[in-house]
């Protein structure tokens, strides 16, 4: 079975989440699309939902197959996000953002009472860190802003290998929100935590591609079969 079926088979068990009248964050990346395109046909079928997505990507695939949208301006609460995810560690803190819509995304799970991450089992990892840690940075300051990061990594003993993304046609990748990313390539990150607050404490750094305690559940799918995962009560 290739890895886009078995993305195909998580979001399709997180339907299951899926209630009538509910509020939806819609996630961002190949296996969040499957779940839009899935939840489109659940749409067209009579189901009443509205969502909000994550991504300028994930409302055009939104609003082709018939998902209602609003914004969190008009809809400041939701009742369940559904995302994919580039890690899933234990007690699912995720890395996330290889598509390019962390701050979004973390907005909008934040924003969820509940959020579901739907992968292939190739995500799931035992220590996170094996997948380059996304960091959105304002434009103003770059230099300055990723010295500030690789010192910040220095101190805590990782390596501090930066990479500004670009596009495939050579210019540097723009955010939706108008910003740049720095992609770090850290090796195992032994405290998730201590990164995070270490990274958002650097002026210029909107946003990093940890999410720790947000994932409530993880739907994993692999050729054996569907694995779902629930995070302890309390980490």
């Amino acid at each position: 079975m290739t890895s886009d079926a078995l993305k195909r088979q998580a979001a399709a068990r997180a339907l299951d989440y899926v209630r009538p009248g509910m509020r939806l964050g819609l996630g961002t990346g190949s296996t969040a699309r499957h779940f839009v395109e899935l939840l489109g046909e659940r749409v067209r079928a009579g189901l009443d939902v509205i969502g909000v997505p994550t991504s300028e990507a994930t409302e055009a695939d939104a609003r082709r197959v018939g998902v209602p949208l609003t914004t969190l301006e008009e809809t400041p609460r939701l009742d369940l996000t559904v995302d994919g995810a580039d890690e899933v560690g234990p007690d699912l803190a995720l890395i996330k953002g290889g598509g390019g819509a962390l701050l979004r995304e973390k907005i909008v799970a934040s924003a969820s009472a509940h959020m579901v991450v739907i992968a292939d089992e190739s995500k799931l990892v035992r220590t996170l860190g094996a997948f380059p840690l996304p960091i959105e940075i304002v434009p103003f300051g770059m230099g300055a802003t990723a010295l500030a990061i690789g010192e910040a990594l220095e101190r805590l003993g990782l390596p501090a290998k930066l990479n500004t993304r670009m596009r495939s046609d050579g210019h540097a990748f723009v955010t939706d929100g108008g910003h740049r990313i720095v992609d770090a390539h850290v090796g195992l990150i032994p405290d998730p935590h201590a990164l995070a607050q270490a990274l958002v404490a650097i002026p210029g750094v909107v946003e990093h591609g940890l999410f720790l305690r947000l994932a409530g559940t993880a739907i994993i799918a692999g050729p054996s079969g569907i694995r779902v995962i629930e995070r302890h009560s309390g980490s």
